[in-house]
């Protein structure tokens, strides 16, 4: 596993599976290879572009606590609802490690060194383009599924429970900034 990768998502040895979680790297690898990004962009870069250039919380930021959070959600469920609704913690983790990977294709640097959407994620949104990369590393569907069905195009689709319990970890760490209800 590269150390870089292992550097950004700690996050990785959660997955239990070895097979599982070295597909999940190399998926990052990968992204990293093809983008114009690094690792300490993402670490620099606001986590959208939908919240101005002030925003402090960073692409890893946001994408680190989503994986904290579904983790938690998905244990409580595990724990609560005995046995009738069960998630499968690995496909989980992977999932949501690898939601936002597709935005290493779909975001560019401009002349400041500010994020913005490139011509690629205009045709594409992240949540393709990061199935894409992931089918090439052998990432199994269920997890495709959840990078598939985390963003808005997933509300057209049935979602599994690890597919929901990432949508709305991610949803409930975006909307307040973009909607929240400010006296």
């Amino acid at each position: 596993m590269n150390e870089e990768v292992l550097d950004l998502w700690p996050e990785l040895m959660w997955i239990q599976d070895e097979n599982l979680r070295e597909k999940v790297a190399k998926t990052w690898e990968l992204a990293l290879e093809r983008s114009v990004l690094t690792s300490d962009d993402l670490k620099r870069i606001p986590f959208t572009l939908l919240c101005g250039p002030d925003l402090k919380v960073t692409f890893m930021d946001h994408k680190r606590s989503v994986v904290h959070i579904a983790r938690n959600a998905g244990r409580k469920i595990n724990e609560m609802y005995h046995g009738e609704l069960t998630v499968d913690m690995d496909v989980l983790i992977a999932g949501a490690i690898l939601a936002d990977v597709g935005k290493l294709l779909e975001y560019v640097l401009d002349e400041k060194g500010k994020a913005v959407q490139g011509a690629y994620g205009k045709y594409l949104r992240h949540p393709f383009s990061g199935v894409s990369i992931a089918e090439q590393c052998s990432v199994p569907a269920e997890v495709c599924h959840i990078i598939a069905a985390h963003a808005g195009e997933g509300n057209m689709i049935k979602r599994s429970t690890e597919a929901y319990v990432v949508h709305h970890a991610d949803f409930m760490t975006f909307l307040p900034f973009k909607e929240r209800l400010t006296l």
